[in-house]
């Protein structure tokens, strides 16, 4: 098996990171795929990243033929919408490894294109967005960390993208407890990248403040509590669960998503725990908390509580 041409679904932060890394393999076709206005607009302006401009190949749904590695970077919100993309881009032998957030996007993907197609894996890159692009330190950035599920851990699939990822310049490691890793991901960022977010405070207020350690700690015990519930045993990748190295002022993606008043992807962190808390019978007000919050945060940022100069009926404290 050998890759020779790779799309990829979303040239947001983490796509930018595999597009700079593949864009030197000049033996790799690489793509984005993108409708309508984004697709002229990828075209036109291509995509900057870290100071210098590149142009992948642009491509619609209706021209991803052959394709022998997806990978998808979307946000979560945007994932529903781009199934059918996904399954008009996988053909039979197809690889598709999704680098979205969260712990479900391997299984609401493989729903659609079968779980075969499914190569799970995870990134590791603390990438921001500025006027002319994207930026990351690369020399930081953990990377991609991929595997399959169950054995033969070392596959042709493993293999093949291996060959692709040596010939680039993209960070990764293979691991036999995927599973681990991607909760292990997950748990960062339920931990660190919510509880900053209502505060809008950097990354530091952890270190700095004994109340956001305790509210970290909260979350931290009821997604430890739901992982054991699926057999998640954290203890086999201890040595590699962190994050890469950030400094205290750091904003991570929430907090930039409300910066910046767009919707967040907390339906995919606390949402998804608050589900799998009922189904197991296991409470998460710690995470109901903070979804709710961040909910009332979104509207803010739509204006809902934008009193001043309106026709209002008065309100009275209880």
């Amino acid at each position: 098996m050998e890759i020779k041409k790779v799309a990829i679904l979303g040239a947001g932060a983490v796509g930018s990171y595999v597009i700079e890394g593949i864009s030197g393999c000049m033996e790799i076709r690489l793509g984005v795929i993108a409708e309508g206005e984004r697709n002229a607009r990828l075209k036109s302006a291509g995509c900057t990243i870290n100071g210098v401009t590149y142009h992948p190949e642009v491509w619609t749904s209706q021209e991803t033929d052959n394709i022998d590695l997806l990978i998808v970077s979307l946000k979560y919100g945007a994932l529903p919408t781009a199934l059918d993309t996904i399954k008009q881009a996988t053909r039979q032998n197809t690889i598709v490894m999704s680098l979205m957030n969260g712990v479900d996007s391997e299984e609401i993907i493989g729903a659609k294109i079968g779980m075969s197609h499914i190569l799970p894996a995870l990134i590791k890159v603390a990438s921001h967005k500025e006027p002319d692009g994207y930026h990351f330190d690369r020399k930081s950035t953990i990377g991609i960390i991929f595997g399959e599920y169950k054995s033969p851990f070392q596959s042709e699939r493993v293999k093949a993208v291996c060959d692709l990822f040596e010939k680039s310049d993209i960070s990764y490691r293979v691991t036999d407890y995927i599973r681990e890793e991607i909760w292990s991901k997950f748990r960062l960022n339920v931990c660190n990248n919510l509880p900053q977010a209502i505060l809008g405070a950097g990354v530091g207020c952890y270190r700095d403040s004994v109340h956001m350690k305790a509210i970290s700690e909260g979350l931290r015990s009821e997604i430890e509590a739901i992982a054991a519930a699926k057999g998640i045993e954290f203890s086999k990748i201890e040595s590699s669960a962190k994050g890469s190295p950030v400094m205290p002022s750091a904003r991570y993606s929430t907090l930039q998503d409300l910066d910046a008043k767009r919707h967040t992807e907390i339906d995919m962190f606390s949402g998804v725990l608050m589900r799998m808390g009922k189904e197991l019978g296991i409470p998460t007000p710690y995470n109901e908390y903070t979804y709710h919050m961040i909910k009332a945060l979104e509207e803010k940022n739509d204006g809902l509580f934008d009193y001043k100069g309106k026709d209002e009926t008065p309100t009275y404290s209880k």
